[in-house]
Parts: structure tokens; sequence; C-alpha cells
């Protein structure tokens, strides 16, 4: 476990400027706001990972929300996906709150790190495969310092997991060929010539989208996440 070592990373992750739409796109969004946010002074800038950095349990999603991480500075935090996944998580008594509004509201999340294979608000919640490919460096560092630790993944949504897989890989975990296909409650083993296997789990995204016409429901989430935490050697509440 490096603690120094992905705190520098997450450093260095808010610096980037790699992708010129996405950074003008962020800082735009940062500039105009959204009007129930105008007195807000927006992140704007790429989002890190939040969790503790000997997390068994990591949570891929997809990239920060314009109006949520984007402003907040924090994945997940300050738009509805978040308000469901961290009420799942806590529901599970993975986290310490029930929501989650801002990046100093107290949230803690236990053994769990949550992550994006994006770090920066995409236009209409949409990278481009190229800005994808130009994150997943990221991503691997960060499975790199995650690994003498995680023992398990949720990956959101079938963009997270096309760009979780060849990060799981260049990290060490062997990825199966043909690759896995990502489906709801999709489960399989990567195994590491070095080190301990990676379960990875696959849960539809917490998108509104998904979670408004029940495709998603909250059970659903929980049980995924339950699941996955036993996986990883922790012990969520089963009621």
């Amino acid at each position: 476990m490096d603690p120094e070592g992905l705190t520098r990373l997450d450093r260095r992750i808010a610096d980037c400027r790699a992708c010129p739409r996405l950074v003008a796109w962020r800082e735009e969004v940062a500039r105009t706001k959204r009007a129930a946010f105008a007195d807000w002074t927006y992140w704007g800038r790429p989002v890190p990972g939040f969790g503790p950095p000997d997390a068994r349990l990591l949570i891929i999603g997809l990239a920060p929300a314009a109006h949520g991480g984007n402003r907040t500075g924090r994945m997940f935090t300050g738009d509805r996906s978040g308000d469901v996944l961290y009420q799942a998580l806590y529901d599970v008594g993975l986290a310490s709150r029930p929501a989650s509004e801002h990046a100093d509201d107290g949230l803690e999340l236990y053994g769990v790190r949550v992550t994006a294979p994006v770090h920066c608000a995409p236009p209409a919640n949409k990278p481009t495969p190229g800005e994808r490919d130009a994150c997943r460096p990221w991503l691997v560092q960060e499975l790199r310092l995650l690994r003498p630790t995680v023992r398990a993944a949720v990956v959101l949504g079938a963009f997270g997991w096309q760009a979780a897989l060849p990060a799981f890989a260049e990290a060490g975990w062997t990825v199966p060929r043909p690759r896995p296909v990502f489906g709801h409650g999709a489960q399989v083993e990567l195994a590491a010539a070095d080190g301990p296997p990676l379960g990875v789990f696959g849960c539809f995204h917490v998108s509104q989208r998904n979670t408004f016409t029940g495709k998603l429901t909250p059970e659903m989430l929980r049980d995924v996440l339950r699941t996955a935490a036993v996986a990883a050697g922790l012990s969520p509440v089963t009621s």
C-alpha cells in the first residue's frame, strides 16, 4: 500500500489537460454554471478517485457529471446518480452517510474507493473512444497502487466495463479471451501471476435513465454491492 503515491496520483489527475474538448467543456460549464448553483465556485477540473488508499473494493463509473463531480470535485457527489450510489453503500454498511452533497460533508467510505475511466465531465455524458483511451493510464496507475489490497471491483455500465478490462490487464491481471461480456450481475475472476485474483462484477449504471425507469432498482444495486463486498473480504450489512 502506498497512500502517498495515491495522493500524488490524485493531484496529477486534477492537473491534467490532455483532452482539448473535455478541458473546454468542463471549464465552460464551470463558468456558466447552472442557475441552482449560481453561488458555487465550480471545481472545473478532472475529478480524482475517492476513498481510502487501502480499499478492498473498487467501484468504477463512467465520468463526472457536469454539475455533479465537475462542480464539487468529488466522484458521484452532488448529483442524483451519486444520491443513489451512496444511499446503497450506506444501506449495506460501506459508507458513513446516505448522501453525498459536497467534498467537505464528512462522508467516509469503508473499504471502498470510487473512480472512473474518464476523469473529466464530457458533453452529453459521452466521452469519445479517444478520450477514454487517453485517460486510461490514470486508471492503470490507480489500479497498480491499489493492488496490495483491492480484491473486487464493481463496474457500472457497459462503457465502464469496456474501459476497465484493458486497464485491469495493463495493471497485472489476466483478462480472458474472448473478453467477458457486460451485463447486470455479470461476474468474472481475473487471475494474476504475482498476486491474488480480482473479482469483477457488472452492474447497470446508476444513471437517472436507469433508476427512473426501474431498469436498476435500489435492491438490485444493493445485491451487487453486497456480493462484491463479500468477495472483497468486507462484511456488508445483509438486511
